[in-house]
């Protein structure tokens, strides 16, 4: 909860130590980009309707309609010109960031599953010039958003450091001794171990969302199954609840928080 609290304020804010003379740079970037995606599109009226256009074709996955160039070259318009104002990120005021980030954040996935459907999609045909300058402005996006300060990284780490010292032997006795009927050997741990990194690394390469402390108490559970060990019924029905129940709980943790912190907002007027 606490490395929670501590990153997601920051992992989702603009990067105000981009300095103000990578600005320019921006808006170029974003201009070319304009004009790409009005060659292949027409502009939507209203930018509202053009936000509700893109983020409906990042739902669907599919980037072959014009309305959806045009919806992006209006957004990225619209962006240039109020960065360009503003004079850099830093400058942003703090009631225009979350409007702000939101167009940048949805401008940038979208522009990359522009490039990754460019080839496979024949309605449209980008050039190797085209793929150039939409790849420019998807890094000058990413550098503005995809940003977490040093300090939040350290104390991720100590926080995970310190809790993994207190911690450590009621993890490492459930793992390696009470999920297989028999303690881990170490051939049944290295097995573990690698399918766990393998499964890993497939979840980043796809981009899916999971868990590896689900997966390495799955590897573990299945090498104690081939190695004839059997499990201990309790500990997996119990880590299976545990799992279960996550979402659930947390959905009404969360729920209760934010109803708690606005009543506390409103009652006291801040």
């Amino acid at each position: 909860m606490l490395i929670l609290i501590g990153c997601a304020p920051t992992a989702y804010a603009l990067n105000r130590t981009v300095s103000e003379s990578a600005t320019p740079a921006f808006v170029r970037s974003a201009q070319a980009a304009t004009r790409v995606y009005d060659e292949h599109g027409e502009r939507p009226v209203g930018i509202d309707v053009a936000r509700r256009t893109v983020t409906r074709a990042l739902q669907t996955k599919r980037t072959s309609d014009p309305a959806i160039f045009g919806g992006l070259a209006a957004i990225s318009s619209d962006l240039s010109m109020r960065i360009g104002n503003y004079g850099s990120l830093s400058k942003v005021p703090a009631a225009a960031t979350p409007n702000l980030r939101n167009d940048m954040y949805l401008v940038l996935d979208t522009t990359k599953l522009v490039l990754s459907n460019a080839k496979e999609q024949t309605g449209v045909a980008l050039s190797p010039t085209e793929e150039t300058a939409l790849k420019t402005y998807a890094s000058s996006l990413e550098q503005g958003t995809r940003y977490i300060p040093l300090w939040v990284k350290i104390t991720v780490a100590l926080a995970l450091g310190l809790g993994t010292m207190v911690g450590w032997k009621r993890i490492v006795v459930t793992v390696g001794e009470k999920i297989g009927k028999s303690h881990l050997t170490y051939g049944m741990g290295a097995s573990a171990e690698l399918t766990a990194a393998s499964m890993i690394l497939i979840a980043e390469r796809f981009g899916l969302p999971v868990s590896t402390t689900h997966i390495l108490s799955s590897g573990v559970a299945g090498a104690s199954v081939a190695n004839g060990a059997g499990l201990q019924r309790r500990t997996v029905v119990n880590m299976a609840l545990a799992w279960v129940m996550t979402l659930p709980a947390a959905m009404l943790l969360a729920g209760g928080l934010y109803w708690l912190l606005l009543s506390i907002v409103r009652a006291t007027g801040l």
